[in-house]
């Protein structure tokens, strides 16, 4: 009589063949999270080649600004000097060009306050920090003590507050 092998004998062998769900679940688990772990370490990697490129272009664009000021200081010196070399003496001369540079200072500093004011305020950003100690607050389970915001059509609606566009 030929060796048979049982039904039951042959589900068991390949029951111990196939992994259970929660090894499954825990290999891929462990898969994602080595996923996220390269892609941080890769951001990580091209945010420290971008910083540094950027950090060198900053400190050129510094040594370029010092040096032109430097060429002004010059620039100003050289009129001044031309002035008296017109026929003024040289104290009238280096005076206005005194006066001329606190004119230019004057008039950088009236278009800068005037840009300074056209700044907006961020008020999403604090009307939502205003709103941080009472999401902070701990509520028992159940019970809200304030209102959800709604959203439709790119809107959204609070309660006693206007709508604005996301």
């Amino acid at each position: 009589m030929a060796h048979s092998v049982s039904p039951a004998h042959l589900d068991a062998t390949a029951a111990a063949d196939e992994p259970s769900v929660g090894t499954l679940v825990q290999s891929a688990m462990a898969d994602v999270s080595t996923l996220v772990r390269a892609e941080i370490e890769l951001a990580k990697a091209e945010i420290g080649r971008s910083a540094k490129k950027a950090g060198i272009s900053v400190g050129l664009f510094g040594a370029a600004g010092v040096l032109a000021a430097f060429a002004g200081i010059y620039l100003f010196v050289t009129i001044a000097e031309a002035l008296t070399a017109l026929g003024l003496p040289r104290w009238v001369s280096y005076g206005i060009v005194t006066v001329l540079l606190l004119v230019l200072a004057g008039v950088a500093a009236l278009i800068g306050r005037r840009m300074l004011k056209k700044i907006e305020k961020p008020e999403r950003t604090l009307e939502t920090l205003s709103d941080l100690p009472q999401v902070l607050h701990r509520e028992a389970p159940g019970e809200r003590r304030r209102a959800v915001p709604e959203v439709s059509n790119g809107q959204v609606k609070r309660a006693g507050t206007a709508s604005y566009t996301l």
